[in-house]
């Protein structure tokens, strides 16, 4: 399935999605989206943007420091990713092995990489994927991933409307782009919102994602390696959530590619 980067969301998905959503909700939808994108662009006439690495006047990350961040290739779990010394999964995936596998990280979410996701996701610094592209197919190719798809994990559709967009889904897109390879960007749907996954420890975050996803009905997965993109990567709960339904629907395998891995 390798080839210039495309969209594969069946059209057929995409009425089905269509048509359960209310004609209320899509407007709500629609106004929470719009006031999202006045609220950004508000904040960016007060406060504009400023390079996370640098404090430079324009953008949310320049091109030279981002060429300072080094790349997450240290020595890391088979499995799950995180820094491990030994060739051997760690004691975390030894005992809870993920149904993801394995998960790979560009970079480690430390300074300036977290305050550039920060933006992303809350500022619309959709500017620093573009200057991340190359790294992350870069780092991509350092860990020799096998792929047939790239699946943005995805937002619950509230949540995406107030945002005005998938942060995953733009990672998604760029790194589809530069390695030439599809994306599904309404393969997967969140069907219930979520509480946040910041102050959970690892149990806790398993059971808040648990039944949140569903594969797109119509989809054909059968024998398809998927691959999942997500902003960072923590303790897998979510990677681990979508994956579970992906495998359920088909999919042969099912890894992971973020943008940055919590240490």
């Amino acid at each position: 399935m390798a080839g210039k980067n495309s969209d594969v969301s069946q059209s057929s998905v995409l009425r089905l999605a269509a048509s359960r959503t209310s004609g209320k909700e899509r407007w709500l939808n629609a106004f929470f989206q719009s006031l999202g994108q006045s609220y950004r662009r508000l904040l960016d006439l007060i406060t504009p943007p400023l390079c996370v690495g640098c404090r430079a006047v324009g953008v949310w990350l320049c091109s030279t420091c981002a060429a300072k961040i080094p790349l997450y290739v240290d020595a890391q779990c088979p499995r799950c990713g995180r820094p491990w010394t030994q060739n051997s999964p760690c004691t975390v995936c030894q005992e809870h092995p993920l149904q993801v596998n394995p998960v790979r990280s560009a970079f480690l979410f430390e300074e300036p990489i977290r305050s550039a996701i920060h933006a992303l996701k809350y500022r619309g610094g959709v500017q620093i994927v573009e200057v991340l592209a190359e790294p992350l197919a870069l780092a991509w190719r350092t860990w020799d991933l096998h792929s047939d798809l790239l699946v943005p994990v995805p937002l619950h559709a509230r949540r995406e409307a107030r945002r005005g967009y998938n942060q995953a889904q733009v990672l998604a897109h760029a790194l589809g782009t530069q390695l030439g390879l599809p994306t599904a960007s309404r393969a997967l749907q969140r069907v219930r919102d979520t509480t946040s996954q910041t102050r959970l420890n690892r149990e806790a975050r398993h059971r808040n994602v648990a039944d949140a996803f569903a594969v797109f009905p119509g989809l054909e997965l059968t024998g398809v390696t998927v691959t999942l993109v997500d902003d960072v990567a923590t303790t897998g709960a979510t990677l681990n959530a979508c994956a579970t339904v992906l495998l359920e629907a088909g999919a042969a395998a099912v890894n992971a590619f973020t943008l940055a891995r919590a240490p």
